[in-house]
């Protein structure tokens, strides 16, 4: 970013990774005496945490460094994100994981729930079983039932008690929160969008582990900047820059470089269609209905990961981003072994298509940067057809 442009953060993390600056909140709260629950999933409760002042950390990893450590153990065909997840807590280097007193974790893949009995015996881990024909009758009643044994979990092995009403607080405040950052949002949605990527990501990234009534001053604060942008002129990407939407797989760390290779193509990244993105904050619970436990479980089934199935939800979803983020093409950046998201994203196309007749492209990846070239090939190719359409 243009060292002339203020910062939307300015915590002296500036130029820091999101990790660095999340890894600070997490540390702080530790200090404070506040108990550290690990997390691998965007369905986990985090309004529930909350409710019992518990720090939601994400442990999901997207470094290639731990990966040859994972895979003395774990089959090289394996997801990237999986391998590097395990490869740091095998070599005791996840700084996050060393910080949690408990793990929360989700039945959303296979890869996921083997790795899970693997890690189960150094520190409390507690599995949910995550319904995945969402739209099932008994699918609420079920998840419902994970949440109240979530609960339990943590206050059992936290000594950390909440009640319904302050359950529903949490739910008030995150849903502030995400009423907030859909506001920022807007900002990419401009042209050219008064917000980077990078920016995003950042905000998505502390979004997910800071509460509500924390971020909520935070996001204001960032408004304001924002508004300022828009009033000076300021904007990213050259005029006239291809608008790309990328969807798919969580993407952090070594695995933005779908981010990179696009941006250094001339485009600019408009959408982060994902769960470690906008996803997470694209949905509210539904306020004071007397059952917040039932809210939330509602809320989170409507989450359109690929591990839902049938997964229509994640067709209307993005149809949505399409007609607010314009972009002129969608990329799907789909981790090497993600099955659910590999199959899937042939349906996407089709309907990307179909429906709003935009050039689609399919990036399968890991986290090494042996396929760089071969992805810019590919990118800088698709951009041409999206330049030769508008001409």
């Amino acid at each position: 970013m243009n060292a002339s442009i203020e910062p939307l953060l300015a915590d002296g993390l500036e130029n820091e990774p999101p990790a660095k600056r999340v890894l600070h909140y997490v540390q702080s709260h530790k200090e404070q005496k506040h108990p550290i629950a690990g997390i691998y999933c965007g369905y986990a409760p985090i309004e529930l945490m909350h409710a019992m002042d518990v720090v939601p950390a994400v442990l999901c990893a997207f470094s290639n460094v731990p990966i040859a450590t994972a895979e003395e153990v774990l089959p090289a065909n394996l997801c990237p994100l999986i391998k590097s997840s395990y490869g740091f807590i095998q070599e005791g280097t996840c700084p996050f994981y060393s910080l949690a007193d408990v793990v929360v974790a989700e039945t959303t893949c296979d890869g996921k729930k083997k790795m899970f009995e693997l890690i189960a015996d150094i520190k409390p881990t507690h599995v949910m079983d995550l319904p995945q024909l969402a739209d099932e009758p008994e699918a609420l009643e079920s998840w419902k039932t994970m949440i109240r044994k979530l609960q339990a979990f943590l206050e059992t092995q936290l000594d950390r008690k909440t009640t319904d009403t302050r359950i529903e607080s949490a739910i008030i405040w995150n849903n502030r929160k995400n009423r907030l950052m859909q506001k920022v949002f807007d900002y990419a949605a401009m042209t050219p969008p008064a917000i980077s990527w990078p920016e995003v990501y950042d905000l998505t990234f502390l979004g997910i582990a800071a509460t509500g009534r924390e971020m909520v001053p935070i996001l204001e604060s960032v408004l304001e900047k924002l508004e300022k942008r828009v009033a000076a002129g300021i904007g990213f990407g050259e005029p006239n820059a291809p608008r790309v939407m990328v969807t798919g797989c969580p993407i952090g760390g070594d695995a933005t470089k779908i981010f990179r290779i696009i941006e250094d193509a001339g485009a600019v990244v408009v959408t982060l269609d994902a769960c470690t993105g906008m996803k997470a904050f694209m949905g509210e619970i539904e306020e004071n209905t007397g059952d917040p436990i039932g809210a939330i479980a509602r809320r989170y089934l409507e989450i359109p990961c690929a591990c839902m199935t049938p997964n229509k939800r994640r067709l209307d979803s993005t149809s949505e981003m399409i007609e607010r983020f314009n972009p002129h093409m969608v990329v799907d950046f789909v981790l090497q072994a993600c099955h659910a998201y590999n199959v899937e994203s042939h349906k996407v196309e089709k309907h990307v298509a179909a429906a709003h007749g935009l050039p689609f492209l399919k990036v399968e990846s890991d986290y090494s940067d042996s396929d760089v070239g071969r992805i810019r090939t590919r990118v800088e190719a698709m951009l041409e057809i999206v330049k030769a359409n508008a001409a």
